[in-house]
Order: structure tokens, then C-alpha cells, then sequence
């Protein structure tokens, strides 16, 4: 019997000093056709450790991981698809920076990739929008789905953030102003014309009296 393969592992994150709820890493173990009879995930404070047989692989997987802080077990959740094993580890630590690597261990590993699908860049995590998690449930069965939901309200409420109402606005605004300066200039086009009229007037008159 051959030893266990590793899986491809992706992973993404978000950070935040004040949410707990955004507060938290995106973690897929790409393994597919995985029966919950086969499934074995073991996760700690510190580590995470996984087994699992692809039925469509016909191949036995195994991972383990050391992460490079804590996380909250108790508030984390998983959803196992016919495709993969997703995973929502929330740190135990508010704070405002990113993770600087997953592992505790600095040294590249071949397994582990970035999820770009998931991935925004410290700077820009208000304006994303977060992914649907409300399928998702407690690790180990613990009941969770409420803290979900109020992660998911979050996620709406930075989105909505963004006032696109002040914004158009402020456009229109701008765009009033420039016709009013458009329809002042075309006030003062008649009083142009009088003033040559009278300046072509008056070298007309100086001849005639010269004449």
C-alpha cells in the first residue's frame, strides 16, 4: 500500500482589530469525492491535521499543519463538498495586519498556494465583497450558523459603506455648475455684441464728420 499523497492546499485571509467575525483565514484542502466515513479533521488551537480517501482518486491523502498563531476552534467552520473541504479558521488575535505567512514555519512548502480567488490585499478588505458562508457549520458539529450570519451582515455592511448616492451626487453637482457657467457666458454674449456694435458705430460717425 502506498503512502498518503499530500493535498493541494489554498489558502486566503482577512484581518480586523475590532470584528471578530472578520477576522479570519480561507483554507481548502482540494481533495474531491472524500465520504464523511473517510474524513478525519482534528483541529487545535495550533494545528490542523486531516486524512481523508478519494473515492474518484482511489488515493489516501493526509496533511498536517502548524499555524503560525492561534486560532479559535470553537468559532471556526468547515463545509466538506463532493469537491473539497473548506475551512474558516477565525484567529484568536483582533488584529488590524495580515497573517505574514500560514505556517509557523517560514520555509516554502509545495503544497500550499495562494487563493486568489479569495485573496484582496490588506488595504483593500472594506471594498470586497465576502464570499456566501452561510452554508458552512461549526467544527465537530458545534452550532455556529448564527455567527455566520452576523459575519455575513458585516460583509454586506462594508460594501454598503461606500455611499454611491453622495457620490453621483457630488457629480451631478460638478455638472450643474458647469452649465450655469455655460448659461452665464451665454447671458453675457448679447452685452459683447452691443459693444461692438457701438465700437463699429463710432468710427462711422468720426468719418462722416470728417467728411
Amino acid at each position: 500500500m502506498s503512502a498518503p499523497a499530500t493535498p493541494e492546499v489554498l489558502w486566503a485571509q482577512r484581518s480586523n482589530k475590532t470584528d471578530a467575525a472578520k477576522n479570519f483565514i480561507y483554507l481548502t484542502i482540494t481533495v474531491p469525492d472524500v465520504q464523511p466515513s473517510n474524513l478525519k479533521l482534528d483541529l487545535k488551537p495550533q494545528s490542523l491535521a486531516f486524512s481523508g480517501h478519494s473515492d474518484s482518486l482511489k488515493r489516501d491523502y493526509h496533511l498536517e499543519l502548524e499555524f503560525y498563531a492561534e486560532i479559535d476552534k470553537e468559532e471556526s467552520k468547515i463545509n466538506h463538498t463532493a469537491k473539497n473541504i473548506e475551512i474558516v479558521l477565525r484567529k484568536k488575535e483582533l488584529k488590524e495586519e495580515f497573517w505574514p505567512r500560514l505556517l509557523k514555519d517560514a520555509k516554502k512548502v509545495h503544497f500550499l498556494k495562494t487563493d486568489f480567488d479569495k485573496w484582496v490585499d490588506e488595504d483593500e478588505q472594506d471594498e470586497a465583497p465576502e464570499d456566501d458562508l452561510g452554508n458552512m457549520g461549526g467544527m465537530g458539529g458545534m452550532p455556529g450558523m448564527g455567527d455566520m450570519s452576523s459575519m455575513m451582515g458585516g460583509a454586506g455592511g462594508d460594501f454598503g459603506g461606500i455611499d454611491f448616492s453622495k457620490l453621483g451626487g457630488g457629480m451631478g453637482g460638478e455638472e450643474g455648475e458647469e452649465e450655469g457657467e455655460e448659461d452665464d457666458d451665454d447671458e453675457e454674449m448679447p452685452e459683447l455684441e452691443e459693444d461692438e456694435a457701438s465700437s463699429s458705430e463710432k468710427p462711422a460717425s468720426s468719418k462722416i464728420e470728417e467728411v
